[in-house]
């Protein structure tokens, strides 16, 4: 019989797959992609909006969902006003 002394962490195991049923790793990542640039609040409201689609249509394809995740990124991203050469206008004085 094995004690563990109070440093040693038990060890788990791993999913073999993050992704959610019906979501490629390849899907996953296309996700992950379009959050990258939104604020939480903008990733929560892009993840409602993702949510209801799924539920009309839970099994996207590849371009569609693509397609998709490109226009709610449109609808959910505001993106900060930068002068001609690509600083944002809050930094310049």
């Amino acid at each position: 019989m094995r004690v563990h002394s109070s440093h040693e962490v038990p060890q788990m195991h791993k999913p073999q797959s993050l992704s959610p049923p019906g979501f490629s790793d390849s899907q996953i990542d296309q996700l992950l992609l379009t959050l990258r640039p939104l604020t939480e609040v903008q990733r929560e409201a892009l993840l409602e909006d993702l949510a209801g689609i799924l539920r009309e249509a839970p099994h996207l394809g590849d371009g569609q969902l693509y397609r998709t995740l490109r226009d709610l990124q449109r609808r959910h991203f505001d993106p900060p006003a930068v002068d001609g050469v690509g600083a944002p206008l809050k930094w310049q004085r």
